[in-house]
This record gives structure tokens, C-alpha cells and sequence, in this order.
């Protein structure tokens, strides 16, 4: 058997925290509230997590990349974690260890799991030479501001977006509102196949998105999709080059997830009951998009990520104390605040919708809000 990457202190008991998501720092919260006697390590490949909610508009220029990134490391240090930046490639959970991307063993007796999914890009493999998909975020944010030179360089320049959802939506505006900032305006196009531009949404929600879509400049095409050499060819047989793609597409289960041992869904993601705990292995509990509830159907947002994450935290203190676990209960609307390129956006709760700069207003206080409560540190009401 070969050796663990990080071998732990004599005796003691080891928590292992894999991925740095959104629920994920209500876990290093609580944790520095309430110290463990487990010794606690969080493996992510990087120092920074990238808040989603304010990445458009960062996109869009209203804010510089350090608004949007939360630094793990202040947070790891008061939650008495260590830091590994490592990528995880495999997870035994029978043995207990997760493997890291070269193949090393990191052993644990507790896991929390928040790595997310990953883009699926199958139908996009032909396009790879323009394709710029929103997943992993970080590569995301390295590549984007050379297409955007490139847009502005370029007279001609055509972006098409791929993902009819709440992320392809607000990348097409993001896409439109940084051009102009720059005085160009390159063809911007959103490609959908759903039946309707953001499914699950009210119609109310769905008609200000395609006005302002409209109105924009934006160019709606509603289709099926299918990556080409030089851009898309479409379900019609019509071809739309691109000189970038981005790909808002729908996600996937980490393909590791196959082998780990772990009960999971028909699409591959950490089967979890109502506690965000593991089906099959009681020491395993996971949360956000790389796990699925078996008792309830929840989508796949941040929305839910974090506010399980209150849930997971308490449930891995109580599960270290031998304590009963809480559940997680969904509300029966979540509110949804998309940006709209300028300083705009769309409400949409429920069948209620609205629009305007108030609405941008909301959710930048929102988006500053939760930025701030992870930069202090400690939020002591976890």
C-alpha cells in the first residue's frame, strides 16, 4: 500500500475538505467558530474561488477580478485548516482516500465534497480551436480578456454563445456590454435548443430577457447545435462561424465519480439524502453541483449551494460529535437576479418578474454582501 500524501499527526482523526465551492465556506466558517478536534485539510487547485454571481460583471466591466474572488487562504487559516492546492483525480471511498492528479493518496475519516461539475462539451469537440467554455471558472477568467482584444481588434469579429440558461444569457449580454465598452460591436449571438430561452423561468422573465436580448443587438437562433472547424453547424444544415464560442452548455457528473465506489445518480453525481450525506457511505457528505438529492429533484444552481451550506457545516460538526443531522429544505421559489450587460438586470421569482437599474442596484448589494462576509473571516451565525 503506498504511503499518503500528507501523513497525518500521531492518532488523530482527519476531516478532508475537497473543493473550495460556495457551501464550502460556510464549512471553514463554522469551523473557526467552533473549533474540531479532527485534523482538518481542504484540497483545491487554487488559493481563490471565483464567485459566479459576479462574474458577468466583471465580464461586463463593473468590477475588477479581486471584487469576485474570495481568498481561501485567511479563511483555512482561522477554520485551523492546512491548505493543499492539488487536483483531485480519483476517490476509493471504500479505503477511505481520495487520489490526487498524479496518482498520490490522501487518506481521511470524514469527506465533504463541493467540487462542482463539469462543462459537458461532447457536442463541441469539433469547434475546440474557438470553444471557451464558462467551466472551470479560473481558466474562464485567464482566457476571456484575450477575446475580448481580439473582438476589438477585429472588425468582423462573431461570438456565439451556446446555452439557452441563465449562464448563457447573462454571458451574451456581458459579451455585448463589454464590446461596446471598448466602441465596437462585434456580432454576438445566443444558440439555444431548449424549447424556450431560460427554461424553469416564468414567461413573464422569459419575454424581458428577449427584449432586452433584442434590443441589444443580440441575435437569438434556436436550434440544436453541433461543434464545427470554424463554428457550429446547425440542426437546420445551416453553418454559423464563429471566431469564439462560449459554451454555457449543460454540466456533467467528474468522470473519477465512476470508480469511487460511491452510490450515485443515473447521471453519475453523489447520490445525498435530505443531510447532504452520502447514500452509501455515512462518512461521506457532499453538496453543490457534483452531488444529487434522491428524495427531492433540485436544480443545479449556486442558489442551492449555498444555502445548503449551513446545512453541510452543522451535519459534519454533529456527524465529528455523534450529534444528530439537520435537513436541508429548499424554499419553494428561490429569486434569480440576472445581469443584463449595463448596469441592469431581471428579477424573476416565481411567476414575478421585473427589470431595471434598481434591480442591478439589489443585486450588486447582495453580490457585496456575501463578498464581504468571506472576507471577514468569521461569520460567528453559522
Amino acid at each position: 500500500m503506498s504511503t499518503p500524501f500528507y501523513p497525518r499527526t500521531r492518532g488523530s482523526r482527519r476531516l478532508l475538505l475537497v473543493g473550495g465551492g460556495h457551501a464550502q465556506l460556510s464549512v471553514l466558517h463554522a469551523l473557526a467558530a467552533q473549533p474540531s478536534e479532527f485534523e482538518v485539510l481542504l484540497v483545491t487547485p487554487s488559493p481563490y474561488q471565483i464567485y459566479s454571481g459576479m462574474l458577468p460583471g466583471w465580464m461586463a466591466g463593473h468590477y475588477s477580478l479581486s471584487d469576485c474572488q474570495i481568498d481561501l487562504r485567511p479563511l483555512a487559516r482561522a477554520a485551523g485548516a492546512t491548505l493543499l492546492m492539488e487536483q483531485i483525480a480519483g476517490l476509493e471511498a471504500g479505503g477511505r482516500k481520495v487520489l490526487l492528479s498524479d496518482g498520490t493518496p490522501l487518506d481521511y475519516d470524514l469527506l465533504s465534497l463541493d467540487i462542482g461539475a463539469e462543462s459537458d462539451l461532447s457536442w463541441l469537440e469539433l469547434a475546440q480551436e474557438h470553444l471557451l467554455p464558462i467551466k472551470p471558472l479560473g481558466e474562464f477568467v485567464r482566457r476571456w480578456p484575450s477575446v475580448l482584444a481580439a473582438a476589438v481588434e477585429q472588425e468582423d469579429y462573431r461570438l456565439v454563445v451556446v446555452g439557452g440558461g441563465a449562464a448563457g444569457v447573462e454571458l451574451a449580454f456581458a459579451a455585448q456590454q463589454a464590446c461596446a465598452g471598448f466602441g465596437c460591436k462585434p456580432s454576438v449571438t445566443l444558440v439555444f435548443a431548449q424549447s424556450s430561452l431560460l427554461p424553469g423561468h416564468s414567461r413573464g422573465t422569459q419575454r424581458r430577457a428577449e427584449t432586452l436580448l433584442g434590443q441589444r443587438g443580440i441575435t437569438l437562433v434556436q436550434e440544436r447545435a453541433a461543434g464545427a472547424a470554424e463554428g457550429l453547424t446547425l440542426s437546420s444544415g445551416k453553418f454559423l462561424r464563429a471566431d469564439c464560442i462560449l459554451a454555457a452548455t449543460g454540466s456533467r457528473a467528474p468522470a473519477w465519480l465512476r470508480d469511487s465506489g460511491l452510490e450515485l445518480d443515473e447521471q453519475g453525481y453523489v447520490g445525498v439524502d435530505a443531510t447532504h450525506r452520502s447514500r452509501s457511505h455515512g462518512e461521506v457528505f457532499a453538496a453543490g453541483d457534483v452531488c444529487s438529492r434522491t428524495d427531492i429533484r433540485l436544480a443545479r444552481s449556486g442558489v442551492h449551494a449555498v444555502f445548503a451550506g449551513p446545512v453541510l457545516a452543522h451535519n459534519l460538526l454533529a456527524s465529528v460529535r455523534g450529534e444528530p443531522l439537520i435537513t436541508y429544505q429548499p424554499r419553494r421559489r428561490s429569486l434569480y437576479l440576472l445581469a443584463t450587460g449595463p448596469k441592469h438586470a431581471i428579477a424573476s421569482w416565481g411567476g414575478l418578474s421585473a427589470q431595471g437599474h434598481w434591480v442591478w442596484l439589489w443585486k450588486n448589494w447582495i453580490d457585496r454582501r456575501f463578498m464581504k462576509k468571506h472576507a471577514m473571516g468569521i461569520d460567528h451565525r453559522v
